[in-house]
């Protein structure tokens, strides 16, 4: 688990900004106060009319304040009346105006005039405005600094430091991947106990380099590493190295390692290194291109690692073919551990340990789910136990059932159902002997693997699915299956042929044809099973990037292309015929499953055994005796 620290400053300074806010806050609304708040309201008369009045006894008090007089008339508590003279109550009593009377009754009092208000509007006036520029200043330098920190923290390493935590990841915790965990041990091994094979004359791996498909648990088992050998663990994106100013990837690199280095034993992980790690001179700046002097970067320091420095980096990338040949030379990623997609019963594994803490019934059978989940990766089958027990929330049940997992197990190979989408009857006929096509050309051919569903409710981006399953997971695939592949991919078209006539095919079959077109051209180019060009392999690197593949020359010449075209269109042609024989012989069979479809909208291989028990391969269908 990431640690994330406040430093003290921080924390200081966002009391500060609070409390100079707040103050702001209360001298706004002094301020305010000051000008809004009502006076006391008196009514203005002349001194004639005060002296009037006192002479006549209908006044109980006179207060003077200055020049300012204020008048309580008799039966009031308060003064209601205000007044002005020259010398206030002082000329009063010194001029004979009141009667003798009037002086002896009246409460006449003089008061020196208060200047306490007019202070502190006179201070409110002065300070609010220089409060204001201040903090004005303050803000501008604020963010200024602000911009010159990120400006120096802009070539800092954005590595997320993974500690000794409560949730750190041990070998344990991963199911499957057997062999490369064992690979790993000895890098555990050679963390926890340096000095053995130092005193043997032996050198600890400086770099260690994951390669898999996606999925695979690449980053999972680098972090099971680090949580093994309980070390801090350093983890970072190629794609962070890289930015678009020039040298500030390899400052991130310097600073990486340096941070590794000060808490040595450490780990460096580098995901998807081959963001940074490509062959060097195939960037449109050459030898200045930001990409390869952070590569070149990564090279230094990893050449840089003293004797003991007991830091070891690891790296993943599922294109490990396009990484530059110095990044593999030893000396730098001495080791490469190849992480496969998980077997049958790793797949068993794996999915107990996302169905743990998962409620399920007694119907839910693990092992026959990862005998079908041939070719997923991990991360596949923990989204597969994620969306059946989305499925089971859904419909407010507490289990999940085998019902969720085959339905969860659907959506996330071929796409959930659409069945909202509107087909017209046309459509449907047309879907169905399409599908039916695919179907039988599979079932019939002796190198298929057998039809697990047929269905034509739309899924994902297709109109229907036809979906093959292996029986059993397959390391290789000859020729023969190559072809069978390429033919049922061909059904469908060829049932639209058959049923619509040759100008009657529609684009439904589009994808069938582009997939079929790359297993071809894959045949050809890159396994060498072409019939001219057979045990010749001409690859093509098609991750590059557009620049690489502009100033890239093709590895095989004009004639070679026209050569590998004409061998395509060859397998084309075969696989197309070889359809047409089957689904032409076996006609009926091919009415009774488009009309099953239309019936049912889903069959299920046993009821596809059933219907189609009666189909024949025809002789020139086959590929051998």
């Amino acid at each position: 688990m990431a640690t994330k620290t406040t430093p003290p400053k921080n924390k200081f300074s966002n009391w500060a900004r609070l409390g100079l806010f707040w103050a702001i806050m209360i001298l706004a609304a002094l301020t305010i106060f000051a000008i809004v708040a009502p006076h006391d309201q008196l009514k203005k008369v002349d001194i004639s009319q005060v002296i009037q009045q006192a002479n006549e006894g209908k006044i109980a008090r006179i207060e003077g304040s200055g020049n300012e007089l204020k008048i309580t008339p008799k039966g009031e508590d308060k003064p209601t009346q205000t007044s002005y003279i020259t010398g206030g109550v002082s000329t009063l009593l010194r001029e004979n105006t009141l009667n003798e009377e009037a002086k002896k009754t009246l409460g006449l009092e003089d008061t020196p005039p208060s200047q306490t208000g007019e202070t502190l509007w006179n201070l409110a006036i002065i300070i609010i405005p220089v409060v204001l520029i201040a903090a004005f200043f303050m803000f501008m330098m604020r963010q200024a600094q602000g911009q010159n920190n990120q400006a120096l923290g802009f070539g800092k390493s954005k590595a997320k430091l993974y500690g000794s935590d409560k949730e750190k990841v041990l070998f344990a915790d991963i199911a499957g991947n057997d062999s490369a965990k064992q690979d790993l041990e000895e890098v555990v091994d050679f963390l926890k106990h340096p000095k053995k094979y130092q005193e043997v004359g032996a050198k600890i791996p400086k770099g260690v380099l994951l390669v898999g498909s996606p999925g695979t648990g690449k980053t999972m088992l680098a972090r099971a590493v680090a949580g093994e050998a309980n070390v801090p663990f350093f983890s970072i994106s190629g794609s962070e190295f890289v930015e678009m100013f020039v040298g500030v990837g390899a400052s991130r690199v310097r600073d990486l390692f340096q941070k590794a280095k000060k808490n040595a034993p450490a780990i460096i992980f580098i995901d998807e290194i081959d963001a940074v790690g490509r062959k060097r001179g195939s960037g449109m700046g050459g030898g200045h291109d930001e990409r390869e002097q952070t590569l070149n970067q990564i090279l230094v320091e990893m050449d840089g690692f003293e004797t003991g420095t007991n830091v070891i980096v690891l790296a993943a990338t599922n294109r490990a073919d396009v990484l530059d040949p110095a990044l593999l030379r030893p000396g730098r990623f001495d080791r490469r551990t190849n992480i496969m997609l998980p077997e049958r019963k790793d797949r068993e594994a794996i999915l107990k340990v996302h169905f743990k803490n998962k409620p399920t019934d007694n119907s839910v059978d693990l092992d026959k789910l990862a005998a079908k989940t041939a070719g997923s990766s991990g991360a596949d089958l923990a989204n597969i136990a994620n969306e059946a027990a989305i499925i089971a929330a859904r419909d407010n049940r507490k289990k999940i059932s085998n019902a969720d997992v085959t339905e969860a197990f659907e959506k996330v190979a071929i796409g959930p159902e659409r069945k909202a989408k509107v087909m017209s009857d046309k459509e449907k006929e047309l879907t169905a002997y399409h599908e039916a096509g695919h179907a039988i050309v599979g079932h019939v051919l002796p190198d298929s693997d057998p039809v697990h569903k047929v269905t034509i409710i739309p899924r994902g981006g297709t109109g229907g699915v036809t979906w093959f399953l292996p029986p059993e997971d397959k390391s290789y695939t000859n020729v023969y299956e190559f072809k069978d592949i390429l033919a049922r991919a061909m059904g469908g078209r060829i049932a639209e042929k058959i049923i619509y006539g040759a100008d009657g095919i529609t684009t439904g079959a589009g994808s069938d044809l582009r997939k079929a077109t790359e297993i071809a051209r894959d045949m050809i180019i890159e396994q060498g099973m072409g019939s001219k060009l057979r045990d010749q392999v001409f690859h093509e690197d098609n991750g590059g990037m557009v620049f690489d593949k502009i100033t890239h020359e093709r590895p095989y010449s004009d004639d070679t292309a026209k050569e590998i075209d004409r061998e395509v269109e060859a397998l084309i042609k075969e696989a197309a015929r070889r359809a047409e024989v089957v689904l032409s012989e076996n006609r009926k069979s091919l009415d009774i499953l488009a009309q099953a479809l239309l019936v049912e909208e889903t069959i299920d291989d046993a009821d596809v055994e059933k219907l189609l028990k009666d189909t024949k391969l025809p002789k020139e269908a086959k590929l051998y005796a």
